[in-house]
């Protein structure tokens, strides 16, 4: 069979037993080039292996997770093969702001309708349409078990694109997750930037509000730690597992105390998250 989607490898390291590479190929959904790493475990030399999308925070892209938290050698231990996309397009030709939280870096993992964002900001329709073909094109994926997770704006994505797509992603964590965004500064601005001034359009990308309004049937795992500089302000976990609780999701919401929202608290918790999503995936 001819592969469709052309990938050029940037980088492959022996790890964990596997391999964890990178990859670039020219993305239709955002319109220009687009970067993303995957860790292949040693398990899928012997047939396709389950998916798990680890999406990344404000500032970051697939470097974070796979070079901070460990996750190969858990996805290796389970038989997962892990894809981290970039968190935003990015290039001459894309829009882009000075602030951190906004721009390139700053994707939030929606389909942005604004000037100048709508012609590349297109994050949850790259990942939900477009690269999942290219990562069953290319790696031995089984793409009937697919997980998702992630971390702060990724947490967010994790959340939103499950509640969204529950059959797509059969399982869902997440890590100090932005969950109730239309409710606090980070997802104001973005949400203002990106999809403009009418609020019932922001809904669409609200982990409260689509959890109110169509709980899925998996069990969430959401690690926060008390010590995170953003709880209160950015983050409002409370608020999000009150809306689970009134819908009737199931939620396994755990405070870790002493941590903070680094990847010193992602690397610590990752064997768990990646032992949720095996007992769903591998079990299918």
């Amino acid at each position: 069979m001819s592969l469709t989607t052309e990938l050029t490898t940037e980088s492959s390291w022996a790890v964990a037993g596997g391999t964890l590479s990178v990859h670039t190929h020219a993305s239709k959904t955002v319109g220009g080039e687009m970067r993303f790493a995957v860790f292949t475990p040693p398990q899928a030399a012997k047939g396709p292996v389950p998916v798990l999308w680890y999406l990344s925070g404000l500032t970051c892209s697939w470097a974070n997770v796979m070079e901070k938290s460990g996750i190969q050698h858990a996805a290796a231990k389970h038989g997962i093969l892990i894809v981290a996309p970039d968190t935003s397009p990015r290039g001459d030709q894309v829009a882009d702001d000075e602030a951190y939280d906004l721009g390139q870096g700053a994707g939030f993992y929606l389909t942005a309708t604004e000037s100048p964002w709508a012609p590349h900001f297109a994050m949850d329709q790259y990942i939900q349409n477009e690269l999942p073909p290219i990562i069953g094109e290319h790696f031995k994926a089984d793409l009937n078990r697919q997980g998702i997770t992630g971390h702060s704006m990724g947490g967010h994505g994790a959340l939103t694109l499950h509640l969204k797509n529950p059959k797509h992603y059969q399982s869902v964590s997440a890590f100090s997750p932005i969950a109730c965004p239309s409710q606090v500064p980070w997802g104001q601005k973005a949400f203002t930037a990106y999809l403009g001034d009418d609020k019932s359009t922001w809904a669409n990308y609200d982990a409260a509000q689509l959890v109110a309004a169509r709980p899925s049937a998996a069990t969430l795992l959401i690690d926060t730690g008390d010590a995170d500089q953003f709880l209160e302000e950015q983050l409002t976990p409370a608020a999000f597992v009150a809306a689970c609780e009134s819908a009737g999701q199931a939620v396994n919401y755990r405070m870790q105390p002493g941590y903070d929202h680094s990847y010193y608290f992602v690397s610590s918790f990752i064997e768990d998250h990646l032992a949720h999503h095996a007992a769903v995936l591998n079990a299918r």
